[in-house]
This record gives structure tokens, C-alpha cells and sequence, in this order.
């Protein structure tokens, strides 16, 4: 069952020289041209009357949802409320598809899981489109990333956004934050989707740096099965790939720890210590991985130019989704696109009775 979680040659994974390369401080805004989104492909009839059912669920005139995951536990429905216009945003065809797919094609399973995640997103701080809405938000997490522990750079072979994760530049001591702040960075990578994709690459290096003020150390096994649970169930089908190196020895136990709770599906896309240049064009991989991209992290550089960007590109998404009616249901290829009519068009939804007046 673990024989996966086996070490293989590394080789490949060299620094490009840094000579004649200038600097570079920000993350990338668009694709490098290797990089090709791949083409859906089509629902069979079954599925597509079962994502039918789930759209009409949630397009019910005066839904409402509850405001914690403990909330939606006991079914207090006193304190439910409805859907606000921020969540209708998120509750597009792509979201209603990976729920359905992580759920095998079940409806009944898709639409709780899908109203426990919106309940939690209230409950965690970042159910808003708007950083300042959010609990969770740049302010909060910036300290977390003084190092550069978290860093988006970059798109892979499949167009999708990398992020970085570097334990060995850990600078806080464990607490909620922390899992506050790699919750802030998956808000954003999403972010940084292109159209059509709607997946993110996860690059993992466990190299020590002289950075890291907490020694590289491991995570403890509670927080990695927080995190886990956060990824698992409520950000289903956004893991394209993961790329782990420089693993040390306790890495590779705290692995074989948490394994058990990882999921089967999650567990095929976990790649160990093979080159980053098989999956990610050099012009825009780290040099330290074998690109050509001189990477310097400088928190006062790189911080406001990723808010900036993931702003910017968030902003672009919502000007979309009010253009075409603000409804649920609308796909992300479209609202990341640049076109004028919608590649996949979208029932108009009943109105409830406060709208309807």
C-alpha cells in the first residue's frame, strides 16, 4: 500500500546557472506557450441529469445554508441564512462538476457536500470576493510569508498555477494562522486559473534554508490532518499534481503517518523527487529546480504584486458574472474568458419573492 511513497532519482534537479539571468521578484500573469490547457470531455446523459439536479437545487429561491460546519451537523435552521451574491460566484458549473465527480456522481452527497463547504467557507472567514469582506485576507497572512514559505510562480505543463510550498522556510510557530494563511494561498492560486483550468500544481520542498527560523520542522500530525481534511473535502478535484523533493527522513515518516487519511484518488497524483522540468516549462520554473526563472523572494516586492495580480484577475471574474446576470451555475470558462457570449449558457433562475417586488 505504501510502496509508493519510494524514494527515486532525483536526478535532473539542478540549479540553472544564475549568470546573465536578471531577477525575478513577481510571479508570472500569463502562460508560458508550452502550456496547454487539455479539453474536457463530455458528460455522458447520466451525468449530465445528475448535475441538472444539483444546478436546480441550488437555484431554489430562498435557499438557505447554515453558518458553520457544526451548524450544518445539528440542522439548526434558525441560523441559516441564504445565499449571498459573493457565493453565487463560487457556485458555478465547474464547482457543481468537481463536487459531483469527488462524490462519484452522487446528487444527494454532491449537494450536502457542497452546502457544508459554503458553510464552512462562512465559518473560516472567507466567504466574501473581496479581501476586505474576508477574515481571512493579505493582512492576516502576510507575516506568515515573510520568508516566502507559500509562493505562486509560475504555470505548468497543463496550464496550471504552481504553488509552492518550502516547510524549510517555516518562521512561525504552529497555530491557526497557519492553516489561515495556506488557506489564503489556494484562494489565490485559484485566482490565477485560466480559462479552462481549474486545477493547481503543488511543488514541495522540504530543503532546510537558512531563512526558516523553526528548524524545517514537521508539521504536527494534527495539523496535517486539518489540512488534509480542508483540501479533501472542501476543495475537492483542485489538485492536478504534486511534486515533492528534498525529502528528509522525518518527512517521509510524517508521510507514512498521514497516509492512511489521504485520499486514494489524491495518492495518484503525488509525484516523489523526479525532475520539475518534466512537468513545468523552464521560463517558468525556479532555477533552483532545474528552470531558468532567478527567483529572489523579497516579501516587500513579492507580496502586494501577488495580491495585485490575483485582484485583477478575481476582478476580471466578477465583472464577467455581473455581465451575465450574476447567476448561479455560470462556468468558469466563461467568466475567466474575454468573449462576448457564453460558451456554456445558463438556465435564468426564479426569483425569490424580495427580488421579484
Amino acid at each position: 500500500m505504501f510502496s509508493k511513497f519510494k524514494k527515486e532519482s532525483s536526478k535532473g534537479i539542478t540549479p540553472t546557472s544564475t549568470k546573465e539571468i536578471e531577477k525575478t521578484y513577481v510571479p508570472f500573469s500569463s502562460l508560458p506557450v508550452e502550456a496547454k490547457i487539455p479539453e474536457e470531455q463530455p458528460l455522458e446523459k447520466a451525468q449530465v441529469e445528475k448535475y441538472e439536479a444539483v444546478f436546480e437545487h441550488f437555484s431554489t429561491p430562498g435557499l438557505k445554508i447554515a453558518v458553520s460546519e457544526e451548524n450544518h451537523k445539528n440542522k439548526d435552521t434558525s441560523k441559516f441564512l441564504e445565499i449571498s451574491e459573493s457565493e453565487k460566484s463560487w457556485l458555478t458549473r465547474e464547482c457543481f462538476l468537481r463536487y459531483l465527480r469527488a462524490t462519484k456522481w452522487d446528487t444527494k452527497e454532491a449537494i450536502n457536500r457542497i452546502e457544508l463547504t459554503i458553510a464552512w467557507r462562512r465559518e473560516f472567514g472567507i466567504a466574501g470576493n473581496y479581501d476586505s469582506d474576508n477574515v481571512v485576507n493579505h493582512e492576516l497572512c502576510s507575516e506568515e510569508n515573510e520568508t516566502g514559505k507559500e509562493v505562486i510562480l509560475g504555470y505548468d505543463n497543463d496550464a496550471r498555477p504552481c504553488l509552492y510550498l518550502k516547510p524549510g522556510r517555516q518562521n512561525t510557530k504552529t497555530s491557526l494562522r497557519q492553516v489561515q494563511h495556506l488557506v489564503y494561498m489556494l484562494e489565490k492560486v485559484i485566482d490565477y486559473m485560466p480559462s479552462g483550468q481549474d486545477s493547481l500544481a503543488l511543488l514541495i520542498d522540504f530543503k532546510a534554508s537558512p531563512v526558516g527560523t523553526q528548524g524545517g520542522k514537521i508539521p504536527p500530525v494534527g495539523t496535517g490532518r486539518q489540512v488534509l481534511h480542508i483540501l479533501q473535502t472542501h476543495y475537492p478535484e483542485r489538485l492536478g499534481k504534486a511534486l515533492l523533493t528534498n525529502i528528509p527522513w522525518l518527512g517521509w515518516t510524517f508521510l507514512k503517518i498521514i497516509h492512511p487519511f489521504i485520499d486514494p484518488l489524491t495518492r495518484e497524483k503525488l509525484v516523489f523527487d523526479q525532475p520539475f522540468v518534466n512537468y513545468v516549462p523552464v521560463e517558468q520554473l525556479d532555477q533552483d529546480f532545474g528552470g531558468n526563472v532567478n527567483f529572489d523572494y523579497d516579501h516587500a516586492k513579492y507580496w502586494p504584486a501577488m495580491v495585485k495580480i490575483a485582484e485583477a484577475k478575481k476582478q476580471h471574474y466578477l465583472d464577467r458574472f455581473e455581465k451575465f446576470g450574476s447567476l448561479i451555475g455560470l462556468s468558469e470558462v466563461d467568466l475567466r474568458g474575454d468573449w462576448e457570449e457564453l460558451k456554456f449558457p445558463v438556465k435564468k433562475q426564479p426569483q425569490g419573492e424580495e427580488e421579484a417586488k
